[in-house]
């Protein structure tokens, strides 16, 4: 979860002639599966695939991450950039102190990724769905360490088998000095 705080501006109400002013306010944000369901059930289009979204779109995400009860409607206007800056580093940072090696990537069957399908990956894996508040990123790497587990180790080439028998004797005459 993400803490922010937006500071209080002050401006002039034509209307009354006066000049108003709105209090900072903290509100909390979560880059979660609930937040894309919300913004994709507004825009009935997937939020995680690689077409561009226009600044609107990416202000009504931000407004979909907002968790705080009774929050200011356009509070999202009144951000600055350094809040921008906060929210970017939040959705990007990985949130898990998991780490995957280098496993070959298979190439992917260009499956769109939507918030049903995470939800199916939830519910295929046994996962509860109060994870759905989870930080995204950190929903994505428990859903692999699922899909990794759940997979049958591959199988090595002919050549790779020979290749690791070779180096695996080599070890074994260098530790016992044998020739073979």
């Amino acid at each position: 979860m993400l803490k922010l705080v937006v500071v209080g501006t002050e401006y002039f109400d034509d209307a009354t002639q006066t000049f108003e002013s709105e209090d900072s306010i903290e509100i909390e944000l979560e880059h979660s599966l609930l937040s894309l369901s919300k913004w994709e059930s507004k825009h009935q289009k997937p939020f995680l695939s690689k077409t561009q979204r226009t600044r609107e779109e990416v202000l009504d995400y931000i407004d979909a991450m907002i968790m705080t009860p009774d929050c200011p409607p356009g509070i999202v206007g009144r951000f600055d950039q350094s809040n921008l800056d906060s929210i970017n580093s939040y959705i990007e940072s990985k949130e898990s102190a998991t780490t995957f090696g280098s496993m070959p990537e298979r190439p992917g069957r260009g499956e769109v990724i939507t918030a049903e399908l995470i939800y199916y990956w939830m519910v295929a894996f046994n996962i509860p769905f109060e994870c759905e508040r989870w930080h995204l990123n950190r929903l994505f790497a428990l859903i692999r360490i699922c899909n990794i587990k759940n997979s049958k180790p591959a199988k090595m080439s002919r050549h790779e088998m020979l290749t690791r028998n070779r180096e695996l004797n080599a070890k074994r005459k260098a530790e016992l000095n044998t020739k073979g």
